[in-house]
């Protein structure tokens, strides 16, 4: 019988994790792609698409499934304490998918995380705790988590990482305020950001955010870094 995640201390040790494209064994890079709240992991399979068209690299996709369809219960501006255990449940699972990467031979500069909304912001936080470089980081509708950013909780070396961060302005969901704040933050930790609004977009994603997510990671597959 399967813990009940409302009660489990780490309700995503057991996620499910369907994959796209390449094998790790075979891969030249990995892409991470975490879902938002509600949706099934399947549903990143087109964004998995259309960041990796046209890539001249075999890429390995990873689209983990948060317990019950979400990775933590309230918002994400909400105090870090009400989201837990999930949300660092939710951290351990990102992270073990980036060592699993690092142990099949992907290079850190080739593996990417990624997500939307919900998604996106655990991206963000994964790669900000984490303090160390990745190939990168696309984050739609997305910001760092807590009812307040403390830097001190970042420890850096983020060694220049590009990240894209594209959210509507306004999106009812993500604080516009939560999005320039986080660049502030991520870019004050060493990582190299892009962060975009775009005007009465809402909470989807564009095709100029797709453009530049797809352009941030055949950048990095390139870069010697």
């Amino acid at each position: 019988m399967t813990d009940d995640p409302r009660t489990t201390t780490d309700p995503h040790a057991d996620a499910e994790i369907l994959t796209h494209g390449a094998s790790l064994a075979d891969a030249d890079a990995s892409l991470i792609l975490l879902h938002g709240r509600g949706a099934p992991a399947a549903t990143m399979t087109p964004l998995a698409e259309a960041l990796t068209e046209g890539l001249d690299a075999r890429v390995a996709v990873r689209l983990p499934q948060g317990a019950g369809g979400v990775w933590y219960p309230q918002r994400f501006v909400a105090p870090r304490a009400a989201n837990q255990p999930w949300l660092d449940g939710a951290l351990r699972l990102v992270h073990r998918l980036i060592e699993e990467a690092r142990g099949a031979g992907v290079p850190e500069g080739r593996i990417f995380v990624g997500g939307f909304s919900q998604g996106a912001c655990l991206a963000l936080e994964a790669f900000a705790r984490r303090g160390r470089p990745l190939g990168g980081v696309v984050a739609y509708a997305g910001g760092l988590i807590g009812e307040t950013l403390d830097p001190a909780d970042y420890p850096g070396g983020l060694d220049g990482t590009p990240v894209f961060i594209g959210s509507g302005d306004p999106d009812a969901h993500i604080p516009t305020g939560r999005v320039e704040e986080s660049a502030t933050l991520l870019r004050a930790k060493g990582a190299s950001v892009d962060a975009r609004l775009y005007p009465g977009l809402g909470h989807t994603v564009n095709e100029d955010e797709l453009d530049a997510g797809r352009a941030l990671l055949q950048e990095a597959l390139h870069a010697d870094r």
